[in-house]
């Protein structure tokens, strides 16, 4: 029997599914994986603000930060569900996956992954389906 994981992700919360194959049912509610600080504004994530520089003419300028705190936070929250999924795989608990998600939060997603869970994706749905009922997603997926 062929194991699939489906991941709904969004940058703030996932919730990992599973199905059996198809015929078999509605899909298995694994486990939901939350992301508080994914719902942090800004002005929260970094409580400095950005250094500031004088040009040669006098005048002062802020400088940017280097990376935006909310990319950095949604590239942790990536990197901790590929962590997740990348552990499945080696407990042999899957055999395919599917990942859904925000289509920026997909590309975080996908290269989180190490390349033999990258090879388990069948595949890839670039939509925010995270508040989409159970019984709702399915549908989706085909």
């Amino acid at each position: 029997m062929e194991t699939t994981w489906i991941l709904v992700a969004d940058r703030t919360e996932a919730r990992l599914f599973e199905s059996k194959g198809p015929g078999k049912g509605t899909l298995q509610h694994l486990r939901d994986i939350p992301h508080p600080e994914g719902r942090l504004q800004p002005r929260d994530m970094e409580a400095d603000k950005p250094g500031r520089i004088s040009d040669s003419f006098g005048t002062r300028h802020a400088l940017s930060p280097h990376h935006d705190p909310e990319e950095r936070r949604a590239q942790e929250f990536a990197h901790h569900l590929a962590e997740i999924l990348n552990k499945g795989r080696n407990d042999h608990a899957y055999q395919k996956l599917i990942l859904v998600a925000e289509p920026g939060f997909l590309g975080n997603l996908s290269g989180a992954l190490d390349k033999n869970t990258s090879a388990l994706v069948e595949k890839t749905v670039g939509k925010d389906l995270m508040h989409m009922g159970e019984n709702e997603l399915p549908q989706h997926l085909s």
